[in-house]
């Protein structure tokens, strides 16, 4: 879902941005899952190997070698200005305030 929102969104944001999707899936499932939904401004990366992103960005659920569903916005200098990680695997971060810390960088 937020991935989707993002996609539209950059659509029609005068702002340049990438949004990357970032997920414990292969990349194979990834492409085909991007391919179904229309997403042609989500890149996706796999963290399937090793979870080193997860790990790094504290989102690991460990008990479902998964990652917890969470948003980053980062500006030019890669410096994290938002972030949101979700407790319950079920509920959505807020891609309101996401995207309020996006137009202000």
């Amino acid at each position: 879902m937020i991935s989707r929102l993002a996609n539209s969104t950059l659509k029609l944001l005068k702002k340049r941005g990438l949004c990357f999707t970032i997920s414990a899936d292969l990349p194979f499932a990834q492409k085909r899952w991007c391919a179904s939904a229309g997403l042609d401004n989500v890149i996706t990366l796999s963290d399937h190997r090793d979870l080193s992103f997860g790990e790094n960005y504290g989102v690991v659920m460990e008990e479902l070698r998964l990652l917890a569903r969470a948003v980053f916005v980062l500006d030019a200098d890669n410096k994290v200005v938002y972030k949101e990680i979700v407790s319950e695997g079920t509920d959505f971060p807020d891609f309101d305030a996401a995207l309020a810390a996006y137009k202000n960088i």
